[in-house]
């Protein structure tokens, strides 16, 4: 006997009526965003390979490739599986890992896919190409740069030619280039001091490859940037591929940003909740806390009526397990007894691990729910 909790939502019902907490999309910002990011890399001359992190969704990998990206970035192995099985042909795992069980699964996707991974160390080298000869596959491998993060990545010319003679060295692994990416520069605030940062970065990333070219070596691919660099990454000149991820949803962190450069995003990721409680004057009580809305970020930094237009304008002040606090703006003695029962949308703080929390992605238009799409990667973190 199966017994299970009902649907939170089925096509066509009205947003109001769908179940919360839900991480719903609305898909006319989602369409949007999509196609800027797709025209964007296109006009530029550089490969887009999203970072499917971000949306753990095969069903929304299938919509970037359908756009023209080359393949998907996935950041651990275990993470890369439903990807494969939906038939995504190309796949980069954009960090390094150690141990027998990862070498297994990346051997095992290997003779499924097109399969990328990235080291920064000789034992990882001379690990996985032994593995990789055993099971007959052949996998790429792009030694990681230390573009600024210090925090994965070689940080001389020496170690990285140390790292591609060794992968010459195993008959069953390719150089295929090299992944500059420093993730600390996506959230500088400033649109100036953002691309000043991503230059910087830019800049180690060419000095590597030319100290790779002047023994001979060439860098095929330099993979690596991010949402809040792409258009200066792509403007460099030394990346070929990148790797934004967060441009599909945007939250508030990267919301917050300044934009003033050629590309605009918009909010299409929201958490969906209800108003459950409003005993006290100018306060409310909503079903979403610290379980349904990753705040590692800060809280959602607006708060959105779904159908109460003339409603009074509230602020997520703070998240219990299961509850989020309310508080009026504008109207501290504001009743809010009357709209219990009322959805709100909250635009998360921090996409990626909000994700991580649910089963499917709600997506709307229009006020319907227009299609459900599975998060079939959620919890794949070995």
């Amino acid at each position: 006997m199966t017994f299970a909790p009902p649907a939170a939502a089925r096509v066509g019902d009205l947003l109001t009526s769908v179940a919360t907490p839900s991480l719903t999309i609305d898909l006319d910002a989602f369409d949007a965003n999509l196609a800027a990011m797709s025209a964007f890399a296109a006009r530029h001359g550089v490969a887009l390979r999203p970072h499917a992190k971000a949306h753990k969704s095969s069903e929304i990998a299938k919509r970037q490739i359908d756009a023209g990206a080359v393949g998907v970035c996935c950041q651990k192995l275990s993470e890369a599986y439903p990807f494969a099985a939906a038939g995504i042909a190309s796949i980069h795992v954009s960090n390094e890992f150690v141990g027998a069980d990862k070498l297994a699964m990346a051997v095992e996707l290997a003779s499924h896919v097109r399969l990328s991974v990235c080291v920064d160390a000789l034992p990882q080298v001379r690990a996985l190409g032994e593995t990789a000869a055993r099971a007959g596959v052949t996998i790429d491998v792009l030694p990681e740069v230390d573009a600024g993060q210090h925090r994965c990545g070689v940080t001389s010319e020496d170690a990285l030619v140390e790292l591609v003679d060794g992968i010459a060295s195993q008959s069953a692994l390719r150089f295929a280039g090299i992944q500059a990416y420093h993730g600390g520069i996506q959230h500088v605030a400033g649109w100036a001091a953002r691309k000043h940062e991503a230059n910087r970065a830019a800049d180690i990333a060419a000095g590597y490859v030319r100290a790779l070219e002047t023994r001979g070596v060439r860098c095929g691919i330099v993979t690596g940037g991010g949402t809040g660099t792409v258009e200066f990454d792509a403007a460099s000149g030394v990346f070929t591929e990148l790797q934004p991820g967060s441009y599909l949803f945007m939250d508030g962190d990267y919301g917050g940003l300044n934009w003033d450069g050629e590309l605009r995003w918009r909010h299409s990721l929201f958490v969906l909740s209800t108003i459950m409680s409003a005993t006290r004057p100018g306060m409310a009580v909503c079903d979403v806390g610290l379980k349904g809305l990753a705040v590692d970020s800060g809280l959602p930094r607006s708060v959105h009526w779904v159908d109460a237009d003339d409603a009074p304008a509230l602020s997520y002040v703070s998240a219990n397990d299961e509850h989020g606090m309310l508080q009026a703006l504008r109207d501290a003695e504001g009743d809010f007894a009357g709209r219990v029962g009322k959805r709100l949308l909250l635009p998360p703080g921090h996409c990626d691990p909000t994700v991580n929390l649910y089963d499917e992605f709600v997506c709307h238009r229009n006020g319907r729910v227009a299609d459900l799409w599975p998060i079939d990667a959620r919890g794949f973190s070995r």
